[in-house]
């Protein structure tokens, strides 16, 4: 089911592993990587699975996930509160900075983007990949949190950051990741929780339940909603 969505959306194939794609850019064995905006560190820990010599810092703005990652120490990756606009890193220190699904919520994104080229080292990449508006997930996502405006602007940003010439584009790649909810709860409960808590009331959150369970219904079947994610990656490099 995911391939053939994945062919309807006309937006290349299926990539579940993005370290395939950071790997056409440069060895990753010994990489000394900066993740902006890490999360749960989820592709800092199977790159550190895979190549236990690289070494990953993990910048993050929300202190739960950095106490998170600090409950699960893992070997080579440090996780450090933060912001993007201001990394409490030295000058040309990493080989790779990744920013994974995060670019459009840094409130400052050309300011990140130079923060990204001052601790790079000379002719090291830059990795991006953002969602791109569109798919049926979107459809139902949009309901409650419309990123169409963000999302547009980090590719702005990027084209704005290459144009200054501080950067070079090298590569780019469009694919879809399959993404799978077993029921409506579960999408909620991946989904939804930051939107549902900003809301004043109860009937507020009521109303937004059956709006979203609406759209998501009539993707359900017997073994879950499957669907697909349109994403647009793009790796620059740093000049020397």
């Amino acid at each position: 089911m995911n391939a053939a969505a994945a062919q309807e959306t006309g937006f290349g194939p299926v990539v579940t592993d993005e370290l395939t794609l950071m790997a056409e850019c440069l060895d990753l064995r010994q990489c000394a990587v900066l993740e902006l905006g890490c999360g749960k560190a989820r592709q800092a820990r199977e790159l550190l699975q895979r190549c236990p010599d690289a070494r990953v810092i993990g910048i993050e703005p929300h202190a739960a996930l950095v106490a998170g990652n600090a409950q699960r120490p893992q070997a080579g990756l440090v996780v450090l509160q933060g912001r993007a606009e201001a990394v409490p890193c030295a000058d040309a220190s990493f080989d790779m900075v990744w920013m994974l699904k995060s670019l459009h919520h840094i409130p400052d994104m050309a300011q990140a983007l130079h923060e990204a080229a001052r601790v790079l080292r000379p002719g090291g990449w830059l990795y991006v990949s953002e969602p791109v508006y569109a798919g049926q997930l979107n459809e139902i996502v949009r309901l409650y949190n419309d990123e169409g405006p963000v999302r547009a602007a980090a590719q702005q940003a990027l084209d704005a950051a290459v144009a200054s010439g501080v950067w070079t584009a090298r590569r780019q790649w469009r694919f879809v990741q399959p993404v799978h909810f077993a029921d409506a709860q579960d999408f909620e409960d991946r989904m939804m929780q930051d939107a549902l808590r900003k809301l004043p009331d109860e009937a507020a959150r009521r109303r937004l339940r059956d709006q979203v369970q609406s759209a998501y219904t009539p993707h359900q079947r017997a073994d879950g909603a499957h669907f697909v994610r349109p994403m647009h990656a793009r790796a620059l490099q740093r000049g020397v």
